[in-house]
């Protein structure tokens, strides 16, 4: 009796091997990668100091949370502040402001304001900060 040889089948091809490969390039494009946009030059973020005393004089400007200004405790409206502000900047220029907003004031209050106070001429603005509890 004559046994028939099976015939040669081609090895079927696994995916085993390009899996690993697959996934050894995705690590390596992930190691390589940034994963941010970075400037095209050098920034320095800002350092926040907290636990310290705040220092003292200087003026306080208070934002509520629809924008409502106070400085030094009284009640005023934004061209009011601003102008008592750069009144008492121009008799001392070294005037520290602090700027004690709401936690939950909106941007669009505080960040015009601290440019404008900047254009009156101040040197040191403080945006007080209160730390998260541990």
């Amino acid at each position: 009796m004559r046994l028939k040889r099976p015939q040669n089948r081609p090895m079927p091809e696994t995916i085993i091997a390009l899996i690993d490969v697959v996934f050894f390039l995705l690590v390596f494009f992930m190691l390589i990668g940034r994963m941010d946009a970075t400037a095209p030059f050098d920034v320095t973020p800002a350092f926040a100091t907290t636990g310290a005393d705040m220092p003292a004089g200087g003026a306080t400007l208070s934002i509520g949370i629809d924008g409502e200004l106070a400085l030094d405790g009284v009640a005023m409206s934004r061209t009011d502040a601003l102008t008592a502000l750069e009144a008492r900047l121009r008799s001392d220029p070294s005037l520290l402001v602090r700027i004690n907003a709401h936690k939950e004031a909106r941007l669009r209050h505080i960040l015009p304001l601290t440019a404008e106070i900047e254009n009156i001429g101040a040197n040191d603005v403080v945006l007080v900060v209160t730390p998260a509890a541990t």
